[in-house]
């Protein structure tokens, strides 16, 4: 493939090896293509990334993956993960607000409540007053977009923004609730304020509609071993059925050929394609662009990201005594350090069954827009983590092992307007026949929402030309409803 056209088979070359670049490369390749993936880092997975800490295997990444969405876990089973997915071993959490640990509220979507109720113990009585207002209100504008934080507030009051939602949707995103676009994070809320006078009555619509379609099963799912092993995994599947993968090999230029198709210089080599996948962060994926799309070059220079950190803390069990539960989110608005605490040991049941004598936990700092605690080093983010713990729990044991794992412009952020931008940057490609973009800056930056988009981008190149002949078109392909779904 290097240096010449190689025969009628048709060749794709996909740019990043996160979970969507290799997501599309093994769609590409189940669809007859072959597929040549570069990655600029000296590794596979992304955001994804496995571990481990005190002799326990754990997730130095995303750890969880969104399971009433089937792209994650239909692709961990194709490439032989079907019998170590696993629920989480508990499904209760808490909010660390107010000065305690409360129960996390039932009856909510993202933090909306269909009724006060719903949210008492959690705000103050004026802050649950507030929300029965909301029924004798005049109607909120929502127009093409809108902010989560900001429609909620004007409907529900700004307690419950601050308390519920805004730690809720920083778990997601690290950003700040009243700049994320509601119709892109929250598009079922967004319909809901569209159709409905009353967002409450709107959120027990959307309450009644999921008890009615009887959803089962668990919300989130988490494989043996973390999820950082998906991405291993189909990248061995995609070198097992012919692909390459070559790591540390950053993309320098892409451009269209006269005759068709596409030269890639990756260092001191040239490649030539017929079609493109681009899967590289919004910034790389600019770069990139410039030369042959400057109109959507221009467009994800806009795109912003947030900075976070993860500290990983391993103890003794007989030392730990911490509450019941899967751990604890923290409202912004209560001045702390960390954004949230998961305790992975109870969590995870591989990783207490694997060593029953260690309890392993992390914490989170870092949202959008927040850079003095990041370049803190990584004892004082121990430091930190260990005071807001004690804070929060009692735990006031010393740790056998710690990790931090930084992750610098992790997060795309979608502000107010952010559905737009991505259409304008599939109108600038559409022209462009055999090139597509994909991964967590357009449609969601949860696994399933990064496959899908990738399986998107394979759709795209097909359709458009990119493709034209010798590619198997698959007949009945179970996810073709699934591709125009919103990220989680």
């Amino acid at each position: 493939m290097s240096g010449s056209r190689a025969g009628a088979e048709q060749q794709v070359v996909v740019v990043g090896a996160g979970i969507a670049g290799l997501a599309a490369a093994h769609r590409l390749l189940g669809r007859g293509a072959r597929v040549t993936v570069l990655e600029a880092s000296d590794r596979v997975g992304g955001k994804l990334l496995p571990g481990e800490i005190a002799g326990a295997r754990v997730d130095l990444g995303a750890e969880a993956m969104l399971a009433r969405r089937p792209e994650a876990v239909t692709l961990a089973r194709e490439v032989g993960l079907g019998d170590r997915l696993q629920p989480p071993a508990t499904a209760t959490a808490s909010l660390w607000t107010r000065g305690a640990l409360r129960p996390m509220p039932k009856g909510h979507v993202m933090g909306v409540p269909g009724t006060a109720a719903a949210l008492a113990g959690v705000l103050s009585d004026e802050g649950l007053a507030r929300i029965e207002r909301d029924a004798a209100l005049p109607r909120t504008e929502v127009g093409d977009d809108i902010a989560v934080g900001e429609y909620v507030a004007a409907r529900l009051g700004r307690e419950v923004v601050d308390r519920l939602v805004e730690p809720l949707l920083g778990g997601v995103y690290a950003g700040d609730a009243y700049r994320i676009s509601m119709r892109a994070a929250v598009p079922q809320l967004f319909e809901a304020a569209r159709a409905h006078t009353s967002l409450t009555e709107g959120v027990r619509e959307i309450q009644a509609r999921a008890a009615a379609a009887q959803q089962t099963g668990p919300v989130f799912m988490g494989i043996e071993g973390g999820v950082g092993t998906l991405p291993l995994a189909v990248a061995e599947s995609v070198r097992a059925r012919g692909g390459e993968i070559r790591t540390g090999t950053p993309v320098t230029e892409l451009r269209r050929e006269p005759a068709g198709g596409w030269r890639i210089v990756a260092g001191q080599r040239e490649l030539y394609a017929d079609a493109v996948v681009v899967a590289a962060p919004a910034p790389e994926a600019a770069r990139l662009l410039r030369a042959e799309a400057p109109g959507a070059s221009a467009e994800l220079t806009g795109v912003e990201y947030a900075s976070m950190a993860l500290i990983t803390l391993a103890y003794r069990r007989a030392e730990t005594g911490l509450p019941a539960g899967s751990g604890f989110l923290v409202p912004p608005v209560d001045g702390r350090t960390i954004k949230a605490s998961t305790f992975a040991s109870h969590k995870w049941g591989w990783i207490a069954e694997e060593d029953p004598g260690l309890t392993v936990l992390r914490t989170s700092v870092g949202r959008h827009g927040e850079t003095e605690i990041l370049r803190r080093d990584d004892a004082d983010l121990v430091e930190v983590s260990r005071h807001d713990l004690k804070a929060a729990t009692g735990l006031d044991a010393t740790p056998v092992a710690t990790r931090v794992t930084r992750w610098h412009d992790g997060l795309p952020q979608y502000p107010v307007g952010h559905h737009a931008r991505v259409a304008r940057i599939r109108e600038h490609l559409a022209v462009l026949p055999g090139l597509a973009v994909c991964g967590a800056a357009y449609d969601g930056v949860g696994i399933p929402a990064c496959i899908a988009s990738a399986y998107t981008a394979v759709d795209q190149i097909q359709i458009h030309g990119g493709l034209p002949h010798g590619v198997r078109q698959a007949t009945a392909d179970p996810m073709q409803s699934l591709h125009g779904g919103a990220g989680e």
